[in-house]
């Protein structure tokens, strides 16, 4: 099918004579056609990012929302700004399929189109023009469709990983239909929490993810509030938070790389609630922009956005900081403590962005179940312990494997005083001492405080718990409660 949106992509170059772009309403790359140009300014910065990244930021979603894109049934002008870096103009033909869009295609405009008339009221639509709107429309009922097989596929997944049991039997069998030769394996699954699917539209599969073979949204249960930490206000319960559940083609059982690569491009979909904001600003194809908040972001520092959409930010080519800002996606196992240095605390209140935990390597459909939760587990312990990365494996979570397994319960009251607001710096403290086996110099030099300090704080600890720091087993419960409070947190 991909082949058939690049055909479709070409006819549209070939009927206006313009490079045009397809991406899907995520701004995610779909295809391209060929830029024929010898001039160096002709293809500018923002379309090489996208053909590069194959994905723009939320920013940039935004940004080009603003000029009406999602809600236009008609193409629009989108001008240049060549102090931006966006050397030339942009038409958007809006893919619509029975009124809903499902993408875009981007047509760059060098002037040449500047006479192309887009069908204002009372005028007559150029002909070229509705020859590339009728093919824009096959791309929208092929993305639709797309659409509709994968919504099927992720409802036989939900089903199969937290459905009733009696109807998993059922579920694995279609699905085993649905995937042929994929359902034999090697598999992964990956999870992201949390996930936003506040807008239904937006709440659909992602077909346009190399070796993605199914993908479903799952709320989790709703919990009361001020449980698993102490402190907090009780109350009615929070809503379940909404996780990602994704299903991926290992190339082989050996290797989990397929499934990080997955979740890293997962992690910068918009619908990646609560993801971390972009250091700098970012560019698509369709164009690129400033940060969100109203603050226009340049190479020399920021100041206020002018009205209306905003520009994208800097007019070089654009950087890789954006792409890397998430890492790897590989765990920082080593650096954890496992023979490594000393290694940076994990914020004591306050969670990092969404996060990507992947399963152990499966074979067989029947045993996705486990894997789901395998992975939902990493998920929550990469967004608790920042030292893990933003994707890590089920393998590579060490004491969460168990942590994470455990009943959503109030802290033990013995540790109960010490995770009160009031005493973060303590809790903190303390984390770091028993992650570090009770050795008071790494402890000291990782907190970047005096030894003596860090003795009198660990009395602190004692005096609020009335628990033994040279006592293993209250050494344990205490490790353990810290945890379990920042999982909780998570």
């Amino acid at each position: 099918m991909r082949g058939d949106y690049q055909q479709l992509v070409d006819e549209i170059s070939a009927t206006l004579g313009a490079p045009a772009t397809l991406e899907d309403r995520d701004f995610g790359l779909i295809a391209f056609g060929v830029h024929d140009s010898d001039d160096d300014l002709a293809m500018d910065p923002v379309r090489t990012r996208s053909i590069l990244q194959r994905r723009s930021t939320a920013a940039v979603r935004a940004w080009f929302e603003g000029f009406g894109i999602a809600r236009a049934q008609a193409p629009l002008r989108i001008p240049p700004d060549p102090a931006a870096g966006v050397f030339m103009g942009r038409i958007c033909l809006p893919v619509r399929h029975r009124g809903v869009v499902h993408g875009y295609v981007w047509l760059l405009d060098d002037g040449h189109l500047a006479d192309l008339e887009l069908g204002r009221p009372g005028a007559q639509t150029d002909p070229r023009l509705a020859q590339a709107m009728e093919t824009t429309a096959r791309i929208g009922a092929l993305l639709a469709a797309e659409a509709r097989s994968g919504a099927e596929l992720g409802e036989l997944l939900r089903a199969l990983l937290v459905g009733p049991p009696a109807g998993r039997d059922e579920a694995e069998a279609a699905l085993r239909d649905a995937l042929r030769g994929t359902a034999r394996g090697p598999l992964a699954v990956v999870a992201v929490t949390p996930w936003d699917t506040e807008n239904p539209a937006e709440a659909g599969p992602l077909p346009n993810l190399s070796g993605l073979a199914a993908v479903c949204a799952i709320a989790g249960r709703p919990r009361a509030a001020g449980s698993g930490t102490a402190g907090a206000s009780t109350g009615a319960p929070h809503a379940p938070r909404t996780s990602l559940a994704a299903l991926v083609r290992l190339r082989s059982g050996a290797s989990l790389d397929p499934a990080h690569a997955t979740a890293e491009q997962l992690l910068r979909s918009p619908r990646a609630a609560g993801a971390e904001p972009e250091p700098r600003s970012g560019t698509a194809d369709a164009g690129g922009r400033g940060p969100a908040d109203g603050a226009r972001s340049t190479e020399h520092g920021a100041g206020p956005a002018p009205s209306g959409p905003v520009a994208p930010s800097g007019g070089g080519a654009p950087s890789g900081a954006e792409h890397g800002a998430r890492g790897t996606g590989r765990t920082a196992r080593g650096a954890a403590g496992r023979g490594g240095g000393a290694v940076p605390a994990a914020p004591a209140h306050g969670v990092r962005g969404a996060s990507a935990g992947v399963s152990d390597v499966r074979r067989e459909l029947g045993e996705l179940p486990a894997a789901w939760r395998e992975a939902l587990a990493a998920a929550r312990a990469a967004r608790a312990d920042e030292r893990f990365g933003p994707v890590v494996n089920w393998a590579d979570v060490g004491p969460y494997r168990l942590l994470t397994g455990l009943p959503a319960t109030d802290p033990d009251p013995a540790v109960r005083p010490l995770l009160e607001l009031g005493h973060t710096e303590l809790a903190r403290t303390a984390e770091e001492f028993l992650d570090r086996a009770g050795q008071a110099g790494r402890t000291a030099q990782a907190l970047g405080i005096h030894r003596q300090t860090l003795y009198y704080r660990l009395s602190r600890v004692e005096q609020l718990t009335g628990l033994d720091l040279d006592a293993g087993e209250d050494r344990l419960l205490l490790h353990m409660a810290l945890k379990k409070a920042r999982l909780a947190r998570a």
